[in-house]
């Protein structure tokens, strides 16, 4: 008994190491990176351009509403667009709403079908 607490007294202590902190966070740092370039700069993106679209809007082009309306513009106020969707029909849009802007002559081409 007298050799095995002396057996004992003779091993040293495991070193603990501690993980390195770089190490640690990496794989959390690579998916955010990811995540950035595959969702939100897309995103951000495509935020500008339609704000860029919205605000070049004038009168006479041809829209498409999120709600899908197609109209052409007659009127354009700062907040709001005033959109003939059919003849002597016309509606107030925000400009917010407008989805996309049409090539010159597709609503006459809709119109004939």
């Amino acid at each position: 008994m007298f050799f095995i607490s002396d057996a004992l007294a003779e091993a040293a202590p495991a070193a603990a190491q501690q993980p390195n902190m770089i190490a640690t966070f990496l794989p959390l740092i690579l998916i955010f990176g990811v995540m950035y370039f595959l969702l939100i700069r897309p995103q951000v993106k495509r935020q500008k351009e339609l704000k860029k679209l919205v605000e070049s809007i004038e009168k006479g082009d041809e829209i498409i509403t999120n709600g899908g309306l197609l109209g052409r513009v007659i009127k354009v106020t700062d907040a709001f667009l005033i959109v003939e969707v059919a003849d002597g029909m016309t509606i107030v849009v925000q400009r917010g709403a407008v989805s996309s802007v049409m090539p010159k002559g597709t609503l006459k081409d809709t119109r004939e079908a």
